[in-house]
């Protein structure tokens, strides 16, 4: 056994060569990961990505949560890049992000070896 560090024993393998997270993109990654650890914000996202698009008064009564929690969560995935709104009057809209919602789940399908 290997008593010192960046030496290997003889059942070890070499340093991986397949896919590895670099420093920015694990951080990246580590935020989007962070917004969708809340119960609260993965039913938020979902909701929005079943209907399209979504007004955040609507999101109070499915949700049952008040306008200031309903912003601070919509805040949360809006920052991971997961949705997008647009403010129409009092209240803001919010869409789903397709291409980030996708680099997600390929990222994640890529860490468990499956291409589809």
């Amino acid at each position: 056994m290997a008593d010192r560090v960046g030496e290997q024993c003889t059942p070890c393998r070499p340093t991986p060569s397949g896919v590895v997270l670099g420093e920015d993109d694990a951080e990246s990654l580590a935020s989007i990961f962070s917004a969708l650890g809340d119960p609260i914000r993965l039913r938020v996202l979902s909701i929005i990505a079943s209907e399209g698009e979504v007004c955040s008064c609507n999101l109070e009564g499915p949700l049952e949560r008040s306008q200031p929690t309903i912003s601070h969560h919509t805040n949360k995935l809006a920052a991971a890049g997961l949705i997008v709104g647009e403010r129409r009057g009092r209240w803001m809209w919010w869409r789903v992000v397709p291409e980030q919602v996708a680099s997600v789940a390929s990222l994640i399908r890529t860490f468990g070896g499956s291409d589809s």
